[in-house]
């Protein structure tokens, strides 16, 4: 943070974000120079970030940048209504294999009968659900086809209530969830175990 501290001083650098680091990373890096977005999976089914990431970064005014708010392709209909190719790395993923994705599946079914009754696709209200998190959320979808662009800015039209909010919430449940959110290999590098070293 002190180099990229340096960086802003010689305008070479107008912004500095974090992705997938620790609360106390996080709290230490912010006194070194303000950061302006942190990065984290966030999405209904992955919510860990609620307890402790997120009312830091408020309390901090730090802007938050929700990846793979679609759970990886999941709500957009991926190995619950498609086939995962063998050669994707998806096909490995904890939550898309076996007992697990038999699981979610029944989670994504929710979600897509409560998607009829708000008008939308289920991707779209996944999108929804995380684009009403507050104003300082700010999702970053991916995706390669232009059909599925679109589908997820129409996720903007979509007004949702708090009663909503606790609808869908209560419907796919955090804790149901099957399965780690990461693969095996990338487990060490975690938020909640990517702590920095304090510096010396």
């Amino acid at each position: 943070m002190g180099e990229l501290k340096k960086l802003v001083e010689e305008g070479k650098v107008k912004y500095v974000g974090l992705s997938e680091a620790s609360a106390d990373t996080i709290r230490r890096a912010h006194a070194v120079h303000p950061v302006t977005a942190v990065q984290f999976e966030w999405s209904l089914w992955t919510r860990d970030i609620e307890e402790d990431i997120i009312p830091l970064c408020r309390e901090l005014g730090i802007g938050i940048v929700p990846y793979s708010p679609l759970g990886r392709g999941f709500f957009a209909g991926r190995a619950a209504v498609e086939s995962i190719p063998s050669e994707s790395l998806l096909s490995k993923h904890p939550r898309y294999t076996g007992e697990n994705l038999e699981k979610n599946k029944v989670l994504y079914t929710r979600l897509q009968i409560l998607s009829t009754k708000y008008g939308c696709s289920a991707a779209q209200l996944a999108l929804a659900w995380v684009l009403h998190q507050g104003e300082d959320v700010v999702p970053i979808p991916g995706t390669t086809k232009v059909k599925n662009l679109d589908d997820n800015i129409g996720a903007v039209n979509v007004k949702l209530s708090k009663e909503d909010l606790e609808e869908i919430s209560a419907a796919f449940p955090a804790g149901e969830v099957a399965g780690s959110r990461l693969m095996g290999i990338l487990e060490p590098y975690s938020w909640r175990v990517a702590n920095t070293p304090h510096s010396k």
